[in-house]
């Protein structure tokens, strides 16, 4: 296995904080909404058209608690980077190069959204809350879409990545149907500007952690699975 970069410390540490420190972000979105939100704010803002309007209202409401959210979940997308690297060097062949490249290729559209969600919140300091959410609703498919939509099209990488480089995993063997499946489904949950996360969200996420980080660990301890070829259909 060619594990010149990241290498074994890098691609081994990143591949057991990578999807933690992503689904704490997940995690601490969710709670920053409910918990800064009022009951009736809450009701209020699931009848909008989109989840931006409540956020809005959450970070006015909380900004320290929105910006740790925030910043723990540009973190995690940070630390993925290397993670898919070094589980698309793992898995080895076409298949989960390319898996790897489209996944990395999502995560820069996060950062883009990461950018646009601290650039409204922002906006909410030097404008205040409602001519900030005015601005950004009238504009929101175009901050969404980035110049020229290639922030969003980058974004369908991280839902095609997620699958190819799911089966290449399996017809390695290094991952069991199971995992793999893990893997899609994490692959599938939302991208955009100042979305709201759910508790299915956080689960589904939580599942990406249960199959990266025993190989983050095993990478660390120089032991890693021995790929037996392609797993049963009922497999780990």
């Amino acid at each position: 296995m060619n594990t010149s970069f990241p290498g074994r410390w890098i691609g081994g540490v990143t591949l057991v904080l990578g999807p933690v420190v992503f689904c704490a972000g997940f995690l601490l979105r969710y709670l920053g909404t409910t918990t800064a939100l009022t009951p009736e704010q809450v009701v209020w803002a699931e009848k909008q058209p989109f989840a931006a309007y409540g956020e809005f209202v959450a970070y006015v409401s909380d900004p320290a608690l929105l910006t740790l959210a925030y910043a723990v979940f540009a973190l995690g997308a940070l630390l993925l980077f290397p993670a898919f690297v070094a589980l698309g060097q793992m898995v080895g062949g076409g298949l989960a190069y390319w898996g790897a490249t489209l996944l990395v290729v999502g995560l820069f559209a996060r950062l883009y959204f990461a950018g646009a969600d601290q650039t409204a919140f922002q906006l909410t300091e030097a404008l205040g809350l409602d001519q900030a959410r005015s601005a950004v609703m009238k504009e929101y498919v175009d901050i969404s879409y980035g110049p020229w939509r290639v922030p969003v099209w980058a974004s369908v990488g991280q839902y095609a990545g997620s699958v190819l480089l799911a089966i290449a995993a399996w017809r390695t063997g290094l991952f069991g149907t199971a995992r793999a499946v893990m893997v899609v489904l994490a692959g599938g949950v939302w991208m955009g500007v100042l979305k709201g996360a759910s508790p299915g969200d956080v689960v589904v996420v939580t599942m990406l952690c249960v199959a990266l980080v025993p190989l983050g660990v095993g990478m660390l301890r120089d032991r890693l699975p021995v790929q037996t070829g392609r797993s049963k259909v009922l497999s780990w």
